[in-house]
C-alpha cells in the first residue's frame, strides 16, 4: 500500500510545530507556564500521528471546524493576552 501526502496533513504538521512552539516560548520565557504547558497539550491533537492514536483508542476524531476554532484562539491568545512578542525578544536576550 502506497501512502500519500495530502495537503491537510502538511498543514496539520505545520500548525501542530507552531503551537507546540508557542508553547515551549509561553512555558520557559515569562510568567505562562501554566498557559504555555495547556497549549503544548493543545498542539498535540494537530499532529497526524496523535490524531491517529487518539481514533484509536477512543473511536472519536476531533472535527476539522474545531481544530479550526481552537487554532484561531491559540493565535489570538498568544498574540494578544500572551504578549508572544515580548516574550520572542525575552528568548532571543538568552542565546
Amino acid at each position: 500500500m502506497e501512502k500519500t501526502l495530502h495537503i491537510g496533513s502538511i498543514f496539520s504538521w505545520l500548525f501542530g510545530f507552531l503551537f507546540l512552539a508557542i508553547g515551549f516560548i509561553n512555558t520557559f520565557w515569562g510568567n505562562d507556564a501554566g498557559y504555555g504547558l495547556f497549549i503544548i497539550l493543545l498542539s498535540l491533537a494537530y499532529f497526524p500521528p496523535m490524531a491517529a492514536v487518539l481514533r484509536e483508542s477512543t473511536a472519536y476524531t476531533i472535527p476539522l471546524v474545531v481544530r479550526i476554532f481552537i487554532g484561531i484562539i491559540i493565535i489570538w491568545s498568544a498574540l494578544g493576552v500572551a504578549e508572544l512578542f515580548d516574550k520572542i525578544d525575552l528568548m532571543l536576550l538568552d542565546f
